[in-house]
């Protein structure tokens, strides 16, 4: 029962720093660590010779250059030599059962791909709707025991069984370097080859978000973002899915006139409900406007939703 847990990074030292803490700290000990620096100047080199220094497992470093979260996550899948995969991003911080939790899991329900829960912890957030709204895009709450699930989530705190799977050497869909989803597809792949989705409730890590990324626009472009998945997902398959391209929007434009509606009246009554509602709004837009001239830019040098900060990333 091998295992390897990919952490992509980009300019956020003290992110990897945390991160890294976490899994040597972990109940079960990974067999391999595989650190994967998108920043051309290989600004993570640094963090990861302290890491190989207290590390108990191997610790592997690979220098991605080219620019882009699908970049990062195909280079350390193909580094991984392990029969199980699990991704931590740079911004999370895994509980000291969490990989242990995840394997027992794949285990016990039993199931291909695994996801457990993660709590933002949105850092300068301001009380009320946008506060709300930070929650709802940055947590991902459960159910408090393991059991299948119909749909995947996204990258972060996962665990792949490679060996279920026949996939591409690189699996994630270079198109979506810079505006994210590539996750999504990758999911919607192994779901169509069948995949068992699995949830580990105690599988527990957190989110630290910077108090950028929760700014109104950088959370309006998440959630159009979030969206714009959904049709982004028919549009890219092979071929592509027109009908499927054709329902999402009509879903979107449905979301966007029912839930704008009520979260406009819920905003001005200041209701504890906006941020749901809100939410769903935007991201009926973003199933609506799906094309690639709308996708906000979070990742890479040029996007211009990533932070001007040199020492944090989108």
């Amino acid at each position: 029962m091998s295992v390897s847990v990919i952490l992509p990074t980009f300019r956020r030292p003290d992110g990897l720093r945390a991160a890294l803490a976490s899994l040597m700290a972990q109940s079960r000990q990974p067999d391999e660590i595989i650190i994967v620096d998108n920043d051309p100047a290989g600004s993570a080199a640094r963090g990861v010779a302290n890491a190989r220094a207290v590390a108990r497992c191997k610790v592997t470093y690979v220098h991605e250059e080219r620019a882009g979260v699908a970049n990062a996550r195909n280079a350390g899948w193909a580094a991984a030599t392990t029969r199980y995969v699990a991704f931590l991003d740079d911004d999370e911080i895994a509980s000291a059962g969490w990989l242990e939790s995840l394997m027992a899991t794949a285990t016990t329900l039993p199931a291909d791909v695994v996801f457990g829960p993660l709590r933002g912890e949105a850092l300068d957030a301001p009380n009320g709707v946008r506060a709300g709204l930070a929650q709802r895009l940055y947590s991902r709450p459960g159910a408090i025991t393991d059991h299948r699930l119909d749909a995947p989530f996204g990258c972060g705190n996962s665990l792949v069984d490679r060996n279920a799977f026949e996939l591409a050497e690189a699996p994630f869909d270079p198109r979506m370097n810079i505006s994210g989803g590539e996750d999504d597809l990758f999911f919607a792949e192994l779901a169509r080859q069948g995949a068992r989705f699995g949830w580990s409730a105690a599988a527990h890590a957190v989110e630290t978000v910077d108090a950028r990324r929760t700014s109104w626009r950088y959370l309006l472009a998440r959630s159009f973002a979030f969206g714009q998945g959904a049709t982004q997902s028919a549009a890219n398959a092979r071929p592509r899915r027109w009908a499927g391209i054709g329902f999402w929007m009509m879903v979107g434009l449905g979301q966007l006139a029912a839930y704008g509606a009520v979260a406009a009246v819920t905003m001005l009554a200041r209701h504890a409900s906006a941020a749901r509602w809100l939410d769903r709004a935007v991201q009926g837009a973003g199933k609506l406007f799906w094309i690639e001239a709308f996708e906000p830019r979070f990742y890479g040098e040029a996007a211009p939703l990533s932070p001007a900060d040199p020492t944090s990333q989108a």
